[in-house]
């Protein structure tokens, strides 16, 4: 029989290691506190949200949502290498080691091993890193499985279901799209709230694309409303081979590029802003200029272009104005954001000697609770899930 014999793959039969000292109880975990008044919420110190991936993903649930075979698992899973071994994300960004549990629930263990070998490319798999193929959904026993494996790695630090759609379950009787899309995020939000760690949904988009890139994302805005960030991996044009866009409650909303190495299947952060591997030569030619010379002229910009004729920087200026990747004043100059063009220095008049506004210069305009057996707290709770 083999020392280390392989496990069945189902989240309630993973073992603890064996060498390891007895397993002592989970520490009681007791139920945050919902309630203040105003003064008491001011003064109370709270810590900063932890980062999986700093930057973004940070704690709470994460929708990782794109279309069908642009790349969600070779993406999902590399984070969970790196989160894992306490490497690099994306080759890039440092992140802290931890356990973390990936529901792999489309794949099988000979996908998975082909996979991870690639993406390790001879370096030693790490064994913070739980791999499980098969789960009960939320409603079904899923949750208190998750809640356990938890309680097993309490310095655990991500959680990953590929896909989501496997863990949902059926949706409640007599309750509306949304309402049963809320519930079927609102499951994980109790999970990631209640641990403190990420959770990340992969998920799809729709068919139809849209400028906003929320709104791709399939099923109702429940989905997105429920979850504490939404990041959309899509497909560019350019140098870039997807772009993901993030945004969230504790995330800034930015756009990063991203690069495909099939080899290694490892996705890889492009540097610079995105907009500078999506757009044509003569785009990114004109950015890079505007950025280091905010309130250029197209004519100050021919030396940078010196294959391209005048009319032509003219009217890709013109359009990628239009296009919102760069800003123009009255007086025809050029700024890469509307940002970086008000703070400027402002034109006086020669009468009043008053700071003159550009005429074309305007302002911006500016859950339900899910009686989770063990997670609630709750006094008959205690002893199940946690």
């Amino acid at each position: 029989m083999s020392a280390n014999p392989i496990p069945p793959l189902h989240l309630y039969s993973v073992p603890s290691d064996p060498a390891s000292a007895p397993v002592m109880p989970p520490p009681k975990r007791e139920r945050p506190r919902t309630a203040w008044t105003a003064d008491q919420l001011m003064a109370a110190d709270f810590p900063d949200p932890k980062w999986a991936v700093p930057g973004i993903l940070a704690e709470g649930v994460s929708l990782l949502a794109g279309p069908p075979k642009v790349g969600k698992s070779w993406l999902s899973l590399g984070l969970a290498l790196a989160v894992a071994a306490g490497g690099q994300a994306f080759d890039s960004v440092p992140v802290d080691g931890g356990p973390v549990l990936y529901l792999a629930l489309e794949d099988t263990p000979r996908r998975l091993q082909t996979r991870m070998g690639k993406l390790l490319g001879g370096q030693q798999a790490p064994a913070e890193l739980t791999l499980v193929t098969e789960c009960p959904p939320f409603p079904a026993g899923g949750t208190e499985a998750i809640a356990q494996w938890l309680d097993r790695n309490p310095d655990a630090r991500m959680v990953v279901i590929d896909v989501f759609a496997k863990m949902r379950g059926h949706a409640p009787q007599g309750v509306s799209a949304y309402d049963a899309d809320y519930v079927s995020v609102g499951y994980a939000k109790r999970l990631a709230d209640h641990y403190g760690i990420a959770v990340v949904l992969v998920h799809h988009v729709r068919k139809a694309g849209s400028d906003d890139f929320l709104t791709e994302v399939s099923g109702t805005n429940g989905i997105a409303g429920a979850a504490d960030a939404t990041l959309v991996l899509k497909r560019a044009r350019g140098q870039a081979d997807g772009i993901l866009h993030v945004t969230g409650r504790d995330v800034d909303e930015a756009e990063y590029a991203l690069s495909f190495q099939p080899a290694s299947g490892a996705w890889h952060l492009l540097d610079g802003p995105a907009t500078d591997h999506t757009v044509g030569d003569t785009r990114a030619a004109i950015l890079r200029y505007v950025r280091a010379h905010p309130g250029a002229k197209p004519k100050d910009m021919a030396g940078e272009l010196p294959h391209v004729d005048m009319d032509t920087i003219r009217r890709t200026c013109s359009r990628m104005a239009e296009a919102g990747q760069l800003t123009k004043d009255a007086a025809g100059r050029y700024y890469p954001d509307t940002e970086t063009r008000t703070q400027g220095t402002q034109e006086v008049s020669a009468l009043s000697d008053c700071p003159v506004t550009p005429s074309d210069q305007h302002e911006q305009p500016g859950q339900s609770e899910l009686e989770l057996s063990g997670l609630s707290g709750s006094t008959e709770a205690e002893g199940t899930a946690v």
